[in-house]
C-alpha cells in the first residue's frame, strides 16, 4: 500500500533552519564561495557588467601594438595562446588593448620562459614613450631564474617596485599561472592563483610614499591615467597569454 505523503509544517522547518544558523554559522562551503566572490574585499561593490572576451585563443582583434594601429610580428597566436617570440625580425612593442578600462575585473593566465620577464601593465595612455612610464604592472616573472628578482617588489604578482607580494603563490617557470585584477574607485588587488597577494589605494599617502621611493619617482605621469589601454609586456622574454576576459565595475 502506498502511504499518503504528509506535507511538513512550514513554521516548524522556519525555526529548525533558524536553530541550525545560530548554532553553526555559516558553512566552510559559504564562506569559501564569499572569499572567492569577484566583489570579496570590495566594500559596497555594485553588480559588475557583463564579461568581455579580449582573447579567444583565435583572433588577436582587439589587440594592437603599443603606440601602433596593427599587431607586431614578435606576438603571435600559438596553441590557444597569445605567445612573444622575442626573437621575430621587425616591429616590437607591447601589445596593448584597443578599448580603454577605467575600473574594471581583469583575468588571465600566464607562462614564462626559463629566466623570463613579461608584465601586465594597465591604465596605459600613449603620451609618454613607453606603457609602464604611465601605467601601473603587475609582474610576470620566473622568480627562480630571472636576473631582476629581487627586492620582493620585482617578483611574480607584485605591483612592480612599488608593493611586494605579501606570500609567494607563483608556479615555475612553464606552468599556467591564473591572474585576476581589480580596480575599482582607486582600491586596487592583485590576485595570484587564488590569493590576493597585493592591495593598495592610488593616489593614497601611502600610494605617493611608495612611488617616491621608487624608479618612477621621476616620472610624473605613472599613475594618473584613470581610463587606459591594458598591456601585456614585451620584455625580450618568451611569455603566452590566454584565456583573457574582462569586465567594467
Amino acid at each position: 500500500m502506498i502511504r499518503p505523503i504528509r506535507r511538513a509544517n512550514p513554521a516548524l522547518l522556519a525555526a529548525l533552519v533558524a536553530a541550525a544558523c545560530v548554532r553553526g554559522g555559516p558553512s566552510a562551503a559559504t564562506k569559501a564561495a564569499a572569499a572567492s566572490s569577484p566583489s570579496a574585499g570590495t566594500p559596497g561593490a555594485e553588480p559588475a557588467g557583463a564579461w568581455e572576451v579580449l582573447f579567444d585563443g583565435h583572433d588577436l582583434s582587439r589587440w594592437r601594438g603599443f603606440r601602433m594601429d596593427h599587431v607586431p610580428a614578435a606576438w603571435r597566436i600559438e596553441d590557444g595562446a597569445i605567445a612573444l617570440e622575442p626573437g621575430t625580425d621587425g616591429e616590437r612593442a607591447d601589445l596593448i588593448t584597443r578599448d580603454t578600462y577605467r575600473d574594471f575585473e581583469l583575468e588571465l593566465e600566464w607562462k614564462i620562459a626559463p629566466g623570463g620577464n613579461s608584465g601586465i601593465i594597465y591604465r596605459v595612455g600613449e603620451n609618454e614613450p613607453y606603457t609602464w612610464r604611465t601605467g601601473p604592472e603587475m609582474q610576470v616573472l620566473d622568480n627562480e631564474r630571472a636576473e631582476d628578482n629581487h627586492p620582493a617588489s620585482h617578483r611574480a604578482g607584485a605591483l612592480y617596485d612599488l608593493y611586494a607580494p605579501s606570500e609567494e603563490t607563483v608556479r615555475p617557470a612553464g606552468q599556467w599561472n591564473h591572474v585576476r585584477i581589480v580596480v575599482r574607485d582607486g582600491r586596487v588587488e592583485h590576485w595570484l592563483n587564488g590569493k590576493r597577494i597585493v592591495a593598495y589605494e592610488l593616489g593614497s599617502d601611502d600610494w605617493k610614499a611608495h612611488v617616491q621611493a621608487s624608479k618612477f619617482r621621476t616620472m610624473p605621469a605613472f599613475g594618473t591615467v584613470t581610463d587606459g589601454h591594458i598591456a601585456l609586456q614585451d620584455h625580450g622574454a618568451a611569455v603566452w597569454y590566454r584565456n583573457v576576459r574582462i569586465r567594467r565595475l
